[in-house]
């Protein structure tokens, strides 16, 4: 297997939830510490990227943090700053946001071993690209930066020019069945159903409270 490490992008407020995702409770921990946790169990090292002001949990020993050079670019940039981080260490990085609980190290290892020869390996769903649950070769950094440069901020851009293995869902299925490493949360409601997934409690303050028009305001 090649040498592979792993990118957290975190970004968003979490206004929607009335607390910032990295800091939802899931069981013991918060989210950012479990989804690091779950994908450190494939990579080595793992790069949380987050604004300058953006305020995160506790994280597990050994894990960098490394900050957005120019907030606002979107997810794209907080690639571009992670594999700029990893570039000296490991040939290639997953890339996940920080709102997926239910990542799964075997997704994870599945994607690595899908990378071959490419550059960046990608989950497709019928014509919709995952490419925030994506391996990435840090060889692509170059392109990355002359795509921001150029204004152009979305990652399907990067796809458009570089070596890329298509890995679909069906495949996926195989080590995720229910494509739990593909389920960002956005609503309250999301939360909640990422929680029954998982088998875990509602959190203290929030039970009465999950719609997206009255959004939970937890005790700290």
């Amino acid at each position: 297997m090649i040498r592979c490490g792993g990118i957290v992008v975190c970004g968003g407020r979490g206004t929607r939830m009335g607390i910032p995702k990295v800091r939802l409770p899931f069981g013991d921990e918060p989210m950012l510490a479990r989804i690091v946790r779950r994908l450190s169990v494939v990579t080595h090292p793992v790069v949380v990227v987050a604004a300058v002001d953006e305020p995160l949990p506790p994280l597990p020993a050994g894990v960098a943090v490394a900050h957005d050079r120019s907030p606002g670019c979107g997810p794209l940039e907080g690639i571009a700053v992670g594999l700029r981080h990893l570039q000296h260490e490991v040939e290639a990085a997953y890339v996940t946001s920080c709102d997926v609980p239910g990542i799964t190290p075997e997704f994870v290892r599945y994607m690595i071993d899908r990378l071959g020869t490419d550059d960046v390996a990608v989950p497709k769903e019928g014509e919709f690209y995952h490419p925030l649950a994506a391996v990435y070769r840090t060889s692509v950094l170059t392109d990355v930066e002359q795509l921001l440069a150029a204004g152009q901020r979305r990652p399907y851009f990067l796809l458009g020019r570089v070596a890329v293995r298509e890995v679909t869902t069906d495949e996926l299925r195989t080590v995720d069945p229910e494509l739990r490493t593909l389920h960002n949360l956005n609503q309250p409601d999301d939360y909640r159903q990422a929680l029954e997934r998982e088998g875990l409690p509602i959190p203290a303050g929030w039970d009465a409270a999950f719609s997206a028009e009255n959004p939970p305001r937890p005790t700290p």
